[in-house]
């Protein structure tokens, strides 16, 4: 097999498209769209995600030191996306997109309330990488939509019909393959 060697780069896909809300000292709430997020520890339950200083929200969230990740479904992709190229320095980003503020019990800022699963989430740390700054976050509460908790109080995200991004383009997730350790289980 032939292959071709590039230059350094972010080539680490699919990465989960997350919709960031959070509000400013004057109530003024945000949300900017971010690929590059992820979990980094479950005990505490914690996790990243990097924006580029010149985002609108950077300064919002390292001023607040807390933030929403909102999961996006297919119905949400257009509200993501648009998240992501507009400005909420010119624009309202829940109005413009006809999103549903929902009050949050740990945190100030506000969730999507059309969201699956809203993460609330407080800074601990914020390393200074290049393009963009990591902020470390302890996960404080999470908030799901009962519209996916069946009859035994199980919640199945699986039906939530997520979306993740891959080199500039938005996709659905697939079939199951497997469960956790479905590899040396016993049949």
């Amino acid at each position: 097999m032939e292959r071709e060697i590039w230059k350094p780069g972010n080539m680490l896909y699919p990465v989960p498209a997350v919709m960031v809300s959070c509000m400013n000292k004057e109530g003024k709430a945000n949300i900017v769209t971010i690929a590059w997020a992820g979990t980094i520890c479950s005990d505490p339950a914690m996790l990243s995600i990097s924006v580029r200083k010149s985002r609108y929200s950077y300064d919002i969230i390292k001023e607040q030191g807390e933030f929403a990740v909102n999961l996006v479904t297919e119905d949400l992709t257009r509200a993501c996306d648009l998240c992501g190229v507009k400005s909420g320095r010119d624009v309202d980003k829940f109005a413009d997109n006809n999103l549903t503020k929902v009050d949050l019990p740990n945190i100030s800022c506000p969730g999507i309330a059309e969201s699956p699963v809203i993460i609330e989430c407080k800074v601990k740390d914020i390393i200074e990488l290049g393009s963009h700054d990591m902020f470390l976050a302890e996960v404080v509460g999470v908030s799901v939509d009962k519209a996916y908790l069946d009859e035994n109080g199980k919640f199945n995200l699986d039906k939530a019909k997520l979306i993740a991004y891959s080199h500039g383009k938005y996709f659905s997730l697939g079939n199951e393959l497997g469960s956790f350790g479905y590899s040396v289980r016993k049949k």
